[in-house]
C-alpha cells in the first residue's frame, strides 16, 4: 500500500496566520490539508507527553506521536495535488526539521513571520481568551517564562523564545533548498491576502485563479470583554449543544470575535522585548531577504 505523506507544510510562526492560511488553503479543489490542524508529529513522533502547564492536558492528548495515525490523517487524500498540514510548532521545535527531513525530503515549506512582540502579546492574549492564563500583567507573565519552561509547560507559553526566527529558519536552510522555503510576512496577509494566497498557489504549483473566501480571519486572540458569556461561547455546556446546530460556525466565530477585546500593549513591555530580537531581526532580514527595519522601530 502506498504511503502517503504531505507534499507542503506550513511551519509556522505561532499566532502569525497559520490558521488563516489552513482556511484559505482548504478550500482550493487541488489541495488537501488534514482535517485536525497541528497533528505535532514531526515534532514529537515516539515520544510520551507529560506537558504540565495548565490546560496542557489537551496537547498531550491531541498530538500524534506514530507513523500510522499521522498516515491516517491523509487517508481521504483523492486526487488533489497539493497535500498539507499546517503545525506552528514546527518552525519551533528544534528536532522538527530533521524528521520532516527523513521523512518527505523534497517538501516545500511555508512560514509566515509576525513582528515578534506583537506576536509574543497576541500569544499572550490567545492564552487569556482560553481562560488559562494566571498571570493579567504580560510583563509579569514574560518574568515567568523561564520558571515554566523548566516546569515542562507546553511549547505555547513559551512567549519571548518563539519570536527568535532567524534562529528557527536556520535550522531549516542548513537541512533544505532555498527554492523549498517560501517566507511571508504577518503584514502580507493583512494587507494584501490575494496577492499571497495567489503566491502560495504558484508555489504549490497549483491553479492560482482561485480565489478563497477570506471575509473571516480565524482564532483572534483578546481578552474577553465578557468573561461569563465568552466561557458560555466556548466551554462545552448544555446550552452550548443546544443553540449550536442553529447558528453556523462562522456566525458564533463572529460572535465571540466581538466580545474580545484587544488592550494595548504597555511600552515598557514592548520595549523590553525589543531589545531581546533586535539582533535576531537583523539577522532574519539578511536570511529571508526582506526589509524588516519596520519592525525595529
Amino acid at each position: 500500500m502506498l504511503m502517503t505523506l504531505p507534499n507542503f507544510l506550513i511551519i509556522g510562526a505561532a499566532k502569525a496566520g497559520t490558521t488563516a492560511l489552513h482556511t484559505y488553503l482548504q478550500q482550493h479543489p487541488q489541495v488537501y490539508m488534514t482535517p485536525d490542524k497541528e497533528t505535532n508529529f514531526f515534532a514529537f513522533e515516539g515520544e510520551h507527553l507529560n506537558f504540565q502547564g495548565i490546560g496542557d492536558e489537551a496537547i498531550n492528548q491531541f498530538s500524534i506521536t506514530d507513523l500510522k495515525s499521522y498516515q491516517a490523517e491523509f487517508q481521504n487524500v483523492s486526487d488533489e495535488k497539493a497535500i498539507g498540514e499546517a503545525c506552528p510548532l514546527y518552525l519551533y521545535h528544534s528536532k522538527a526539521p530533521e524528521r520532516i527531513y527523513s521523512y518527505i525530503p523534497h517538501v516545500r515549506l511555508i512560514a509566515i513571520l509576525r513582528h515578534p512582540v506583537d506576536r509574543a502579546y497576541a500569544n499572550y492574549l490567545h492564552i487569556i481568551r482560553d481562560d488559562r492564563e494566571p498571570c493579567r500583567d504580560f510583563e509579569r507573565a514574560l518574568q515567568q517564562e523561564k520558571k515554566r519552561i523548566d516546569e515542562n509547560w507546553e511549547w505555547f507559553w513559551h512567549y519571548i523564545q518563539l519570536g527568535y526566527y532567524a534562529a528557527q529558519l536556520q535550522r531549516y536552510y542548513e537541512i533544505f533548498a532555498r527554492d523549498q522555503i517560501r517566507v511571508y510576512l504577518y503584514e502580507d496577509l493583512c494587507q494584501n491576502s490575494l496577492t499571497l494566497m495567489q503566491d502560495i498557489f504558484r508555489f504549490l504549483e497549483i491553479n492560482d485563479n482561485f480565489i478563497p473566501d477570506m471575509t473571516i480571519r480565524p482564532n483572534k486572540s483578546g481578552m474577553p470583554k465578557n468573561l461569563l458569556f465568552h466561557q458560555l461561547l466556548t466551554k462545552p455546556n448544555p446550552l452550548k449543544s443546544l443553540l449550536k446546530p442553529l447558528f453556523p460556525s462562522t456566525l458564533r466565530q463572529k460572535i465571540q470575535h466581538q466580545n474580545l477585546t484587544t488592550p494595548k500593549i504597555s511600552s515598557e513591555a514592548r520595549a523590553f522585548l525589543l531589545d531581546l530580537y533586535r539582533e535576531d531581526i537583523l539577522k532574519c532580514q539578511d536570511l529571508i531577504d526582506r526589509d524588516l527595519s519596520a519592525w525595529l522601530n
